[in-house]
């Protein structure tokens, strides 16, 4: 398996494909990667000669910001949003979805698993 900044790319798949498997790397951007290294984007990642990969990692290193310096970058921007307690920084300290969504059903995803109130009254007992 080929290596590129710390991340093993899959052996039998298309290069443009095997790069979106680094964080920050999508389809569009693998293409232009492999147009800018010289590389045949729909060679096997296993064909890659080592010059390829390293021509590949330098592009990468050079103009992306992906793999672990996104990841810090994304987790500083919401640390920042946290700080400076504006509302979207509040929403993600609760939590809670940050986009303007509705909470009083779904954003099961945020919240996570029903808690169930005990005691509350059903359609049935008010009657």
């Amino acid at each position: 398996m080929p290596r590129l900044l710390g991340v093993d790319i899959p052996n039998d798949k298309p290069t443009f494909i095997s790069l979106t498997y680094l964080y920050g790397v999508g389809p569009n951007t693998s293409r232009e990667l492999c147009h800018k290294a010289g590389v045949d984007p729909h060679r096997k990642a296993r064909e890659l000669a080592d010059d390829e990969l390293g021509r590949l990692a330098a592009l990468l290193e050079r103009d992306y910001v992906v793999e672990g310096p996104l990841r810090r970058q994304l987790q500083q921007n919401v640390n920042r949003l946290r700080d400076i307690k504006c509302y979207r920084g509040i929403r993600h300290r609760l939590g809670l979805p940050v986009r303007g969504q509705r909470t009083r059903t779904n954003a099961r995803t945020r919240k996570g698993p029903k808690k169930t109130v005990a005691g509350k009254k059903g359609v049935k007992d008010l009657h």
